[in-house]
């Protein structure tokens, strides 16, 4: 990590945004997570209602054409700005946006992961994704967005369960599992690179890669992703998960729901988790990769 001229700017920025009414933090209440493995995920209630943006229902402008100029960090490059997260969940969140219009479904690009290393490089910590709405993105317009960690504190409560899923790929354990999580997400070590550009060229690649083994297409041949998908980033792997749905049992879950992070809601059945956990959570909102198989070969049964 850098000197963290980002983190500092985004303190300074949330503080000015905050006195002037453009920021508006999501105000909750933290309650011990129920039901099986609740050690493993940090649950809150949300104290509001939803920002209008998170409601499934009704038009959706976007507040990233402009961009709110009161929540801009920095320019990164020419094709990237770092902003402030309007409604943050936690202080200085931050979004990498494209300047110009780019789909949220559609592959990240060379460009995107070029402006991240320049970010991650001076502040890092948790990156997501949400790759649309299926996959839990409230935006169309693209955007990556950051949750800053210092250096040697735990990037989110279930990252040893993506470390445990790393090194049984990596002892090549992978078969015969009848996990459901497991089986609808990919996950490798985050490779390193003295030079910047030279990073992004590998984090890009290591990106198509793991698509590719999540049975969503080759961002050469296919001109967005075949499923929605989740992507995680921290300093030390990388990891997409095969989406289905972006709700259960009154939970909407995004990236940070695989993290470990879950959001109660005046909707949201307290009750069932209780009764069955988060992972059963998750386990009801994924697509194994098995699912893209049987797609395709019933597809070619029929025709």
């Amino acid at each position: 990590m850098g000197n963290e001229h980002f983190w500092s700017a985004a303190l300074s920025r949330s503080s000015e945004a905050l006195e002037h009414g453009a920021l508006i933090p999501l105000t909750t209440s933290r309650l011990q997570c129920p039901g099986p493995g609740g050690e493993h995920f940090e649950l809150r209630q949300l104290n509001a209602q939803l920002p209008r943006h998170h409601r499934p229902e009704g038009p959706k402008p976007n507040p990233f054409r402009p961009w709110d100029s009161e929540l801009e960090i920095e320019a990164i490059g020419l094709e990237h700005v770092l902003i402030l997260n309007k409604y943050p969940v936690q202080l200085g969140h931050m979004l990498l946006i494209t300047r110009q219009w780019a789909p949220q479904v559609h592959w990240l690009t060379f460009a995107d992961w070029n402006a991240l290393v320049q970010v991650d490089r001076d502040t890092s910590g948790l990156w997501f994704f949400n790759s649309g709405p299926k996959a839990g993105a409230s935006q169309p317009h693209r955007h990556l967005q950051l949750l800053r960690r210092p250096n040697g504190e735990t990037s989110c409560p279930r990252e040893g369960w993506f470390c445990s899923l790393l090194a049984k790929r990596s002892a090549q354990q992978s078969g015969g599992t009848d996990d459901v999580l497991m089986n609808s997400c990919v996950v490798a070590q985050r490779p390193n690179h003295a030079d910047p550009v030279q990073e992004a060229r590998v984090l890009h690649g290591l990106y198509r890669s793991l698509a590719m083994g999540l049975a969503l297409g080759d961002a050469e041949t296919e001109r967005a992703p075949l499923a929605p998908y989740n992507l995680l980033l921290t300093p030390d792997w990388m990891a997409l998960i095969r989406r289905r749905q972006e709700r259960s049992s009154g939970f909407s879950l995004n990236a940070l729901g695989f993290a470990g992070y879950l959001l109660a809601t005046e909707n949201s059945d307290l009750d069932w988790l209780e009764r069955n956990g988060g992972e059963r959570l998750l386990q009801k909102v994924v697509s194994q990769i098995s699912d893209a198989t049987d797609d395709s070969e019933s597809s070619m049964t029929s025709g």
